[in-house]
């Protein structure tokens, strides 16, 4: 009897949540994590249950998301839509926009610091990271950046630093997350883009898309200590949990290349869709997510095997993967 009234709470929930009950059931039973991507000319993002590899949901967030962020416990989404010049919030259990925060012209990239504090976002058109404070919701502070049209700005491990990546530079940006300010900038390749750190934050690596190009920067000298030949138009990073491989989208090649951290060269290209961009790793480092712009896909690939497993079909030009 109990199994019978739970079975009709469920399906009463997920009728008021426009989901099948399969799908309600895999939100609230399975363990593993969800895959969000933002589907920049849907105005949606696609919910992929990461266990299955298959789409259980959709949530209207703006009009056009890109960059997304996630609260330290998951429960709160921060998402950027370039529309609305805002970030908007979401809230995860309900899927739906709680809150919109006003910033400048054009957001992007957004990331929350390790220790939870901070949600950074990369604004384009005013050439600044903005900097929202977890605990009270709104834009505390933000930095102008000497590049122009910062595209990602990300932490490095221990929450002190951000590096920022300008579309139309050949540097990147350090700012001094305590003193907010920039304090710093390193030589890097054309059109820097997507950066990752290792987990012991040594080093960071650059992803530059007109020089083809990946440049690996000692956190410690603030220099670059080795240029990797990557596919045409690198562009997204990624890096594994384990701090073995560092993963590339190469957009004009529609493949992922592979980096060997100790010999700081490609072992292996993996094709995935068209125009792959940003990208997720699953949470115990298993799978890599990357999203395929043209492809209206998401690509997995086993990072054990260094194999595509599969394509998820998801909305309209999907902007990257993010996994809480």
């Amino acid at each position: 009897m109990k199994s019978q009234f739970l079975t009709i709470a469920l399906g009463a929930a997920a009728a008021a949540l426009g989901v099948g009950l399969g799908a309600l059931v895999t939100f609230g039973v399975s363990a593993a994590p969800f895959a969000w991507v933002p589907n920049e000319k849907s105005g949606t993002m696609s919910i992929i249950d990461v266990a299955t590899d298959t789409v259980v949901g959709e949530a209207a967030v703006g009009k056009r998301p890109r960059g997304t962020a996630a609260s330290t416990d998951g429960k709160t989404l921060y998402v950027s839509d370039q529309p609305a010049n805002a970030v908007q919030v979401v809230d995860v259990a309900a899927r739906k926009v709680t809150d919109t925060i006003v910033l400048g012209e054009s957001p992007e990239g957004v990331y929350r610091s390790p220790d939870g504090r901070w949600v950074t976002v990369a604004v384009e058109e005013d050439n600044s990271v903005h900097f929202i404070s977890t605990a009270t919701g709104k834009r505390e502070f933000q930095v102008k950046t000497q590049g122009t049209n910062p595209e990602h700005a990300v932490f490095s491990p221990d929450s002190k630093w951000v590096y920022v990546s300008a579309e139309e530079a050949e540097d990147v940006d350090i700012i001094d997350v305590a003193a907010r300010k920039q304090v710093a900038a390193v030589k890097v390749g054309k059109r820097p883009r997507g950066i990752g750190f290792t987990p012991d934050g040594k080093l960071a690596y650059v992803a530059c898309e007109l020089a083809n190009q990946v440049h690996v920067i000692d956190t410690a000298a603030r220099k670059v200590v080795a240029v990797i030949p990557a596919g045409v138009r690198s562009n997204g990073v990624a890096v594994h949990p384990a701090g073995k491989l560092v993963f590339i989208t190469n957009g004009a090649d529609g493949s992922v290349s592979v980096i060997d951290v100790a010999s700081q060269k490609i072992s292996k290209t993996i094709a995935v869709g068209q125009r792959p961009w940003n990208m997720a790793i699953s949470p115990d480092g298993k799978k890599l997510y990357v999203a395929n712009g043209r492809s209206n896909s998401v690509s997995v690939i086993d990072t054990e095997k260094l194999e595509k497993i599969t394509d998820i079909k998801v909305g309209d030009t999907p902007w990257g993967v993010f996994i809480p």
